[in-house]
C-alpha cells in the first residue's frame, strides 16, 4: 500500500468510525457527544478530500478504491448504532436504521458474490447523495445528544416539564430555556427527517443494484 495523502485520509477515516464508539466507553455525556459529534464530522470531511485529491494529483489506488466503501459503511453502521442505543427518540430512528442498515449488509453480499464481475455495481450518484444525506442526519442527530444532555433531560422529559410549567403558569421558565431548547428540538426533528429520507434513498439504491446484478444471478 502506498501512503499516499487520500490513502492516509481513508485509513483515519476508517479508525475513526470505532472512535465515535469509543467516545461513549470513556467519557461521559455530553463530553461524548460532542467528542463523537467533532469525530464524525471531521471523518465526513476527508470522504470528499480524499477522493479529490486523488483525481486531482493521479494518486487513485486500488487500496483506496477498496477502503473507502468501507470506511463510509462503517462510520454510518457504527454510528447509527450508538445514536440508536443512546438516544431518547429510538422509537422512531429504529426503522430507517435498520432499513440502512440491511441494505448496506445486503449489497455488500451481493459484491461479495458477484466477485469479479462486482464493477457491474458501481457507485451511482444517487447513491453519493444517499451516503450524503446519512452522514448529514447522523452530524444532526450527535448535535440533537449534544443539546438533550447539555440540558440534562430527554425529549420526553422535557415534554413533561413544559407541560407542568403551563399548567402552573410558569411560561417564564419555558422562555428561560431558550436557543437550548430550540436548538435539541430543531436538530431532533431536522435530523429524523433526514434519515428518512436517507433510508429512502437507501432502498432506491439497494433495488437499484440488485436490478444490475440479477443477470449474473439466473441459473445456467
Amino acid at each position: 500500500m502506498k501512503w499516499t495523502i487520500p490513502n492516509i485520509l481513508t485509513v483515519i477515516r476508517l479508525l475513526a468510525a470505532p472512535g465515535v464508539a469509543v467516545m461513549f466507553l470513556y467519557f461521559t455525556r455530553p463530553y461524548a457527544d460532542w467528542f463523537a459529534l467533532m469525530l464524525f464530522v471531521g471523518a465526513a470531511v476527508t470522504d470528499w478530500f480524499d477522493g479529490y485529491l486523488a483525481r486531482l494529483w493521479g494518486q487513485e489506488s486500488k487500496i483506496g478504491t477498496m477502503l473507502d466503501p468501507i470506511a463510509d459503511k462503517a462510520m454510518v453502521v457504527i454510528a447509527l448504532m450508538v445514536i440508536v442505543g443512546y438516544s431518547s427518540m429510538s422509537p422512531w430512528l429504529v426503522l430507517p436504521a435498520t432499513v440502512i442498515l440491511f441494505r448496506e449488509v445486503f449489497v455488500s453480499g451481493l459484491r461479495e458474490y458477484l466477485g469479479d464481475t462486482a464493477g457491474t455495481l458501481k457507485v451511482t450518484k444517487l447513491a453519493k447523495w444517499k451516503t450524503t444525506f446519512q452522514m448529514v442526519a447522523i452530524a444532526t442527530l450527535f448535535a440533537q445528544g449534544v443539546f438533550e444532555h447539555y440540558l440534562g433531560m430527554s425529549t420526553q422529559g422535557m415534554d413533561q416539564i413544559i407541560v407542568t410549567d403551563i399548567l402552573e403558569g410558569r411560561e417564564e421558565d419555558i422562555h428561560g430555556l431558550g436557543w437550548k431548547l430550540r436548538g435539541m428540538i430543531w436538530a431532533g426533528n431536522v435530523g429524523l427527517v433526514l434519515l428518512w429520507i436517507a433510508a429512502l434513498l437507501t432502498l432506491i439504491t439497494g433495488a437499484d443494484y440488485f436490478r444490475k446484478a440479477l443477470p449474473h444471478l439466473k441459473e445456467g
